[in-house]
C-alpha cells in the first residue's frame, strides 16, 4: 500500500467533506474511502483501514470514539466480502447500490451507538434525510470504484 496515496486521501476527505454540500448535506467521502479499502485490498486490510478512519473520524467530530469506527470497519469488510468477488458479481449497478446500501449502513451504525451511549446526534426524521442525500451523493462513484479483477 503507498502511505503517501493514504495520507492524502485521509487529508483531502476531510477536507472536501467540509467544504461540499447539496441541500446542506455534505457526502461521507470517509465512507467512500473505507469502501475503497475494501474492494481493492481484501477484507483484512479493509478492516484495518476502515477502523483507521473511523478513528481519525471519531477524534475529529464524535463527542466518544466507537462508533465511526465500528460503521467505517464494517464497510471496509462489507464491500470486500460481498461486492468484491465473495457473493456477488461486481457491476456498475450493484457498486452503485452497495455503496449507497453502505452508506445507509454505516449511518445507522454511528447514529444508533451515539443514540445508546452518548444522546442522540438528532431526530430520526433529520438522520433519515441527511442518510438518504449522502447514499444518493455516495453511490455514483460506487461505479468507479470496481475490483481489480472486474473487466
Amino acid at each position: 500500500m503507498n502511505y503517501l496515496f493514504w495520507a492524502l486521501a485521509f487529508f483531502a476527505a476531510f477536507l472536501l467533506q467540509t467544504k461540499i454540500s447539496v441541500l446542506s448535506v455534505a457526502p461521507d467521502i470517509t465512507a467512500l474511502l473505507a469502501y475503497y479499502a475494501g474492494i481493492k485490498y481484501g477484507q483484512n486490510k479493509g478492516v484495518i483501514l476502515g477502523l483507521l478512519i473511523g478513528a481519525i473520524e471519531d477524534s475529529l467530530s464524535s463527542p466518544i470514539l466507537g462508533p465511526n469506527m465500528l460503521g467505517k470497519g464494517l464497510i471496509g469488510f462489507s464491500s470486500s466480502f460481498f461486492i468484491s468477488g465473495g457473493v456477488f458479481v461486481w457491476t456498475p449497478l450493484l457498486g452503485m447500490l452497495g455503496v449507497a446500501l453502505l452508506t445507509y449502513f454505516d449511518n445507522a451504525v454511528v447514529f444508533l451507538s451515539l443514540s445508546i451511549f452518548d444522546k442522540a446526534p438528532t431526530n430520526p426524521a433529520t438522520a433519515l434525510f441527511i442518510t438518504t442525500m449522502q447514499a444518493l451523493l455516495n453511490s455514483a462513484a460506487g461505479m468507479l470504484i470496481k475490483p481489480a479483477h472486474a473487466d
